[in-house]
């Protein structure tokens, strides 16, 4: 498997987000090449060959991009326009989606969705633990105060005890997973009526509305991955290749939500959860790779007990664990030498701490339009297949 020294070049987010924009087009005439292919099969093919083409790009970013902010944010992007793509073909397919058993296959994935809400809402909390940590850095950035020429013993205290609250606070994020999960902020609509007198119309029923003490990221992760199975030729048959488009979505979300716990701080949080990725899809390859990726960097020593693989996290606790070992060691007087180490590590924090300044809010930006596409994706799936029942 790769590791993050894999090559590949690092994409301006806009240029990432116009390219995007342009695959369909591109594909829809590679795919029509055969003329023999019929339209579901041409729009079934553009959808494989989106998620391949999108998560190929993903796999061989740089290893200084891999797992950033930015490249989560691509990520998100990219399971946007598959959900995108899915729905255009969904609705160019309503009346062989009505149908039995492609009915069922798209009324399970909507129900997958649903768990899906709850891990971004959670993942929306675990930005605000980082925005925390960020407050924490400046208070920690601002004590050390890089145009002073000397450090005096005033600073040194200052600096040791703002390190030493940030250590605790995220130390308390490693141990219990619960920092700020009662202070839960959903997507959905603000409403201060309790939740068992919220019964809102049956295709807008999300259990995201909070995320209590006892909920398991871990375990919602496994919920989604039960019974995710490639299907069989003969259900693809029998579906006109809907079984293939659906599981592929299925997997498509699986996976995105997978990435996102491992990145971000959430309640109990894990990277061990059991599914397998198929060989036999064009976008396979794509998701081994990333899939190894991940689990290289999670197996590395400084990386096992850290509160998410996101890159920032990492400079973060790197930063403060080298300023703390400094200033715990330093006698007075300072020599030059152990001053311009320490001026060093307070420059490192901040630039550390301007990355997650500009960066947090974009992210947060992209975790709630992806929350917005699941439930409208989800409403207009819902309405077709209700409109199924109607006289």
């Amino acid at each position: 498997m790769p590791s993050s020294d894999s090559r590949g070049s690092s994409m301006p987010f806009a240029s990432f987000r116009r390219s995007i924009m342009s695959i369909r087009s591109e594909q829809v005439h590679s795919v029509e090449l055969n003329h023999d292919s019929t339209l579901q099969e041409i729009e079934q093919g553009v959808f494989q060959n989106l998620v391949a083409t999108r998560f190929q790009e993903l796999s061989v970013a740089s290893g200084d991009e891999f797992l950033s902010i930015a490249w989560i944010r691509k990520l998100l992007d990219v399971f946007n326009s598959c959900q995108e793509e899915f729905r255009i073909v969904m609705s160019n397919n309503k009346e062989l989606l009505l149908k039995s058993p492609q009915d069922k296959l798209l009324a399970d994935y909507f129900d997958r969705t649903i768990k899906a809400l709850d891990i971004c809402n959670a993942a929306r909390d675990g930005t605000g633990k980082i925005r925390l940590w960020q407050k924490h850095l400046e208070i920690v950035v601002s004590s050390l105060d890089s145009r002073q020429k000397t450090i005096g013993d005033g600073q040194l205290r200052r600096t040791r005890k703002s390190l030493m609250d940030l250590a605790l606070v995220m130390l308390e994020e490693k141990e219990t997973g619960t920092v700020l999960s009662q202070r839960n902020r959903s997507f959905g609509r603000h409403n201060k009526t309790k939740d068992h007198q919220r019964r809102p119309s049956g295709h807008s029923r999300s259990l995201s509305w909070s995320v209590s003490q006892s909920w398991s990221a871990s375990k919602q992760l496994q919920s989604i991955a039960s019974h995710l199975v490639p299907p069989r030729g003969h259900e693809i048959a029998a579906t006109n290749g809907i079984a293939n488009l659906v599981f592929t979505m299925n997997f498509v979300l699986l996976f995105v939500l997978w990435v996102l716990v491992a990145a971000v701080p959430c309640q109990d949080r894990s990277l061990q959860i059991h599914f397998t990725i198929p060989r036999q899809f064009s976008w396979s390859n794509a998701l081994w790779l990333l899939h190894g990726r991940i689990m290289d960097e999670a197996k590395k020593p400084e990386r096992r007990n850290s509160n998410g693989l996101l890159k920032e996290i990492y400079k973060v606790e790197k930063c403060v664990h080298h300023l703390t070992d400094l200033i715990d060691s330093v006698q007075l007087p300072l020599t030059e030498d152990l001053m311009e180490e320490i001026k060093k590590g307070g420059e490192d924090l901040s630039a550390v701490s301007e990355v997650l300044k500009t960066g947090l809010t974009p992210l947060e930006h992209n975790l709630k339009k992806v929350f917005r596409k699941i439930m409208s994706c989800r409403a207009e799936g819902l309405e077709l297949l209700g409109s199924a029942n109607q006289p």
